[in-house]
């Protein structure tokens, strides 16, 4: 894998100039095994996620301004009528301890009441901080708007750190915290592990080079017969019938080691940063590409080199790229057949090519066939 990555600086609001750190981080192409668990999961072993809305109270001034978050009273108003305080009418409540919040969790497969969960506690309102505040009982709905979970604790914001010459220097932002095992799970999901003793696999991306060979390992390990394709994402999968030897069987399967498919080449550009990230070594056909004033011409030759006579060597034959670097106008950027887009950018950066210019040419490239990679730009 290679990455670049590009900082913009401004003078003056005139002049941008691009600085670039190139690292390049080789990755061998022989092909390494992977655990299944990592290359794909089990249709029905899912988490589901979890939301509320409820307060945190505590806080040492730093909550909402109530005359800019009405909802913030209303609720206050409805939670103490809950608890048997009746407050007169035409109260006008002027709070500054109490924050609304959203509260969000995952609810794990086969998770069973009483087990707890990690929740995130986050301000929807004006509060300047959380820190010291305590989550009031609130429950957590699913998407079927059904409860599974109630929260409650206190929440915990990462601080301050005092600085060397004793200032205070923030490292995060005081609005979202968090309560580890702040909620209590009330009512288990159903999942199932598919219909008597078939479940389906699901890869994490379809292949259908790595569909094949995950199937052509667990018929190998476990028997013919055990697997077959659906298609280039689901794999059909055997399983015994009873529930203690499924779940032996799903964790040998889920540890068996695969030989994953290389994937596509792609290209991933940061039109904002600049940065680009491959995923394997892309090279470049012949063309011809003209950008403002610059000009850089790389070249891909062989290099023969023939043994001495009447010895055992054999002839060998290298490629060596020649980097020619120019900014004069109406020169062409050209490119032969074999060279690699690791040259290009890296040719590109040395005469200060920002990331617009990045984008444009690499843009260019893709649309002339050039550039034989999927090209994403974020």
């Amino acid at each position: 894998m290679q990455y670049w990555k590009v900082r913009t600086s401004s003078f003056a609001l005139k002049i941008v100039t691009a600085v670039i750190a190139i690292a390049c981080l080789y990755v061998s192409a022989t092909a390494h095994a992977e655990r299944l668990k990592d290359l794909a999961s089990i249709q029905g072993v899912r988490q589901n996620q979890l939301i509320g809305y409820g307060l945190v109270v505590g806080l040492d001034g730093s909550g909402d301004q109530t005359t800019q978050t009405p909802f913030t009273v209303q609720s206050v108003v409805s939670m103490l009528q809950q608890l048997g305080v009746n407050l007169p009418t035409g109260v006008n409540l002027q709070l500054k301890n109490v924050a609304a919040v959203m509260v969000t969790s995952s609810l794990p497969a086969f998770a069973q009441p009483g087990q707890t969960l990690d929740v995130t506690v986050s301000s929807m309102g004006n509060a300047k901080s959380l820190r010291g505040g305590t989550l009031v009982m609130t429950p957590l709905k699913g998407a079927d708007n059904q409860i599974y979970a109630m929260a409650q604790g206190n929440v915990v914001v990462g601080g301050v750190g005092a600085a060397a010459s004793g200032s205070t220097a923030q490292v995060n932002h005081l609005s979202v915290g968090r309560i580890s095992a702040g909620a209590t799970v009330e009512r288990a999901v159903a999942s199932s592990l598919g219909d008597g003793n078939i479940i389906q696999l699901e890869l994490n991306s379809t292949d259908f080079s790595t569909a094949s060979r995950v199937v052509t390992a667990l018929n190998q390990h476990f028997g013919d017969g055990t697997a077959t394709a659906m298609n280039g994402r689901v794999i059909r999968v055997r399983t015994p019938g009873t529930s203690d030897a499924r779940v032996a069987f799903l964790g040998a399967l889920e540890s068996l080691n695969v030989n994953p498919a290389q994937l596509a080449a792609k290209v991933i550009l940061n039109a904002r940063t600049g940065s680009i990230v491959m995923n394997q070594s892309v090279t470049l056909d012949s063309c011809a590409v003209a950008h403002g004033n610059l000009s850089v011409i790389i070249q891909s030759s062989p290099v023969i080199s023939q043994p001495a006579p009447f010895s055992s060597g054999q002839t060998v034959s290298t490629q060596i790229s020649q980097i020619e670097i120019n900014k004069e106008p109406g020169k062409m950027l050209m490119l032969q057949t074999g060279a690699s887009l690791v040259e290009v950018v890296r040719a590109l950066n040395a005469i200060g090519a920002t990331p617009q210019d990045l984008v444009a040419i690499l843009q260019a490239m893709k649309a002339a066939g050039s550039l034989r990679a999927e090209l994403e730009i974020i």
